[in-house]
C-alpha cells in the first residue's frame, strides 16, 4: 500500500558490530598505570560489552594477567608501554607493547624458590588460553586471550 501512496520505505541502516576495545599509552616508571589499567579493563568489559557473558572469574584472571605484563613492561624496560584490549565474540585479548629492544625474547618459565621476580609470565602461561610474545623491529608484544567458559565448564 506505501508504494501505491508513492511512498518507498528508507532503506534500513547497515548494522556495524563494534568490538569493544581498549587502547591506552602507560607512560613511563608510572605504576599509577597498574591500577587504571585494571579499572579500564573492567570498564570495558562489563560496560562497553552489554550482554557479553563474562563471569567474575574470568574477570579476575584477565585483571591478574593484565597486572602482571603492565609491571613487567614499566618495571624491567624502564620505559613506557601501551596496552590493547579487544573483546571479540567470546575472547579477551590483552596486549602490551613496549617499546625496548630486548636481548631475548621472554618465555614462561619457573623461577628459582627464593628469586624475588620472574613468576609473572609463569602465570600467563598457567591461566591464560593462549599467550605469545611477537618481537617488533624495536620493541615487544606480550599478549593473552583469555576465553569465556559457561557454568560447568572446565579449562
Amino acid at each position: 500500500m506505501a508504494r501505491e501512496a508513492g511512498l518507498v520505505p528508507a532503506p534500513r541502516p547497515r548494522l556495524r558490530i563494534r568490538r569493544p576495545r581498549l587502547r591506552q599509552r602507560l607512560r613511563r616508571a608510572d605504576l599509577g598505570a597498574v591500577p587504571r589499567a585494571r579499572r579500564a579493563l573492567r570498564e570495558l568489559v562489563r560496560c562497553d560489552a552489554p550482554g557479553r557473558p563474562w563471569d567474575g572469574d574470568v574477570l579476575e584472571t584477565a585483571e591478574l594477567l593484565t597486572t602482571e605484563l603492565v609491571t613487567n613492561a614499566l618495571v624491567h624496560t624502564g620505559r613506557g608501554a601501551v596496552l590493547k584490549v579487544t573483546v571479540t565474540g567470546r575472547r579477551l585479548r590483552v596486549e602490551v607493547r613496549d617499546f625496548v629492544r630486548p636481548r631475548r625474547l621472554p618465555v614462561g618459565k619457573e623461577a628459582e624458590e627464593d628469586a624475588t621476580c620472574g613468576r609473572g609470565l609463569l602465570l600467563v602461561a598457567t591461566l591464560a588460553d593462549t599467550w605469545g610474545v611477537r618481537g617488533h623491529a624495536l620493541g615487544k608484544s606480550v599478549w593473552f586471550e583469555l576465553a569465556y567458559r559457561g557454568a560447568g565448564q572446565a579449562r
